[in-house]
């Protein structure tokens, strides 16, 4: 890494984060991943429940993103073991990162570890060095703990927040924050991926502070149980009623037509494209990027890995 590359921060979680840290990796950036500590269901949930250390899920994912290994060694420790035992449902990789916490005392350490073990291109941040808890306060006044089952409460969010109320953020990742060029929000899941990571105390603060240019690449489906019915502002305005401020300055938007017989397969699940409201993301002040970015193979749609990073890095300013 060379003195005067530029500093690009991306917050989030789930296979979105994941699949636009590939595409990322490739240009020539000191790049810094923050991730969400909150998830609570499957392998992730269970070691977090046995062995007291944040889930390492999203953050293994991100590792794989960013690792630059034979691809035999990525697929190793992606693996999810399907027999009958224990270790039914684990993958190893999150074994692999519970058994170096246990080894150094501490899961950041570890993550650390693991990063120099995968020739990891860039920064793996947790977004803290403990476990918390999501909760999300519904509309008609419930409260619904535990990411995972947030989506699955068939009511409608008004808030989400953590607990404990004194979580602390990694140093490294405030001064991540503080030295970046350029931070990135999404794509992943609204309530359950980005806006975990941004209601760290102190994240959230030093995001609206931060000197650097700011986009949010908008989901490209909406998701029932989070974001159903959604037009792009209605995202918007969910992130900024949980923040002190009104931060982004950029949004990236598909405009690509969504081909029927994928639109017809995620109905089953509640889920159709984003509306892109031009007008109201103007009247938020938002700098409202267009494109085709949409990846269909395997007739689910994803953002196009190496699109999405190619726009992002000519959104860097030249200087700050």
């Amino acid at each position: 890494m060379t003195q005067n590359q530029k500093k690009v921060v991306i917050i989030g979680g789930g296979t979105g984060l994941s699949v636009l840290l590939r595409g990322l990796k490739k240009h020539p950036i000191d790049l810094s991943a923050i991730v969400t500590v909150a998830d609570d269901g499957g392998s992730s949930g269970r070691l977090r429940d046995e062995l007291n250390i944040p889930p390492p899920g999203d953050i293994r994912n991100v590792l794989a993103a960013l690792s630059d290994v034979e691809p035999l060694v990525e697929t190793l420790f992606q693996h999810r073991f399907s027999t009958k035992n224990e270790l039914s449902g684990h993958s190893l990789g999150n074994l692999m990162i519970a058994a170096l916490s246990s080894i150094t005392g501490d899961f950041v350490h570890a993550v650390q570890e693991m990063s120099r073990v995968l020739n990891v291109r860039g920064k793996v941040l947790p977004a803290a060095n403990q476990s918390v808890v999501l909760h999300a306060e519904m509309e008609d006044g419930t409260v619904v703990s535990g990411e995972s089952k947030i989506p699955y409460s068939g009511k409608k969010i008004k808030r989400v927040f953590l607990t404990p109320e004194d979580i602390l953020p990694l140093p490294e990742t405030i001064r991540a924050i503080r030295e970046a060029d350029l931070i990135i929000l999404g794509p992943g899941s609204l309530f359950t991926s980005i806006l975990p990571n941004l209601l760290v105390p102190q994240i959230g603060e030093e995001v609206c502070k931060a000197k650097a240019r700011k986009v949010y690449i908008c989901n490209l489906m909406t998701q029932a149980g989070e974001t159903l019915d959604f037009t792009a502002s209605d995202h918007v305005k969910a992130i900024y009623s949980h923040m002190s401020c009104s931060f982004l300055d950029t949004i990236l938007v598909n405009n690509e037509p969504i081909p029927q017989q994928i639109k017809d397969k995620y109905k089953e699940e509640l889920a159709k494209p984003v509306v892109y409201d031009v007008d109201k993301l103007n009247e938020l002040g938002l700098h409202t990027i267009f494109d085709e970015i949409v990846n269909k193979e395997g007739g689910y749609i994803r953002h196009n890995t190496n699109k999405v990073a190619d726009i992002l890095y000519q959104l860097i300013p030249e200087n700050n």
